[in-house]
């Protein structure tokens, strides 16, 4: 499975950005969606998740308030809208799916990758 992440960038405190997950080749409306992120010398740390069963939608309790994730079947896209941006959400975001339709919190349930979309958050 082919996971392609776009929409990072620099952006400064307060901004946002919208991520994206395309799956080209497959579709991914029945399993579940994540992001997580990696910032430089820190563990993997999950984001937030939507469930491919009915679209139910987690949150990190460090990013609640300020991201949205959501899917567009037609489009094979999964989107993680992220507001109020901040220095510390400075990483590489990923995402991942599994063949799952239920949302997992750890990195290790996972076996589809992308390749990560920097975000980097300073004035």
């Amino acid at each position: 499975v082919q996971l392609v992440e776009s929409g990072g960038g620099l952006v400064q405190p307060g901004g946002s950005l919208r991520l994206s997950c395309v799956a080209p080749e497959f579709t991914l409306d029945p399993y579940a969606v994540a992001w997580f992120r990696q910032a430089p010398g820190k563990e993997r740390e999950w984001v937030s998740c939507i469930s491919g069963d009915d679209d139910s939608a987690y949150y990190a309790d460090s990013l609640k308030g300020r991201v949205a994730i959501t899917r567009e079947n037609a489009k094979k896209t999964v989107y993680l809208q992220m507001n109020s941006l901040k220095p510390e959400d400075t990483a590489v975001y990923y995402c991942a799916t599994e063949w799952l339709s239920f949302c997992s919190w750890l990195p290790e349930d996972y076996n589809h990758w992308g390749q990560g979309t920097q975000v980097t958050v300073s004035s």
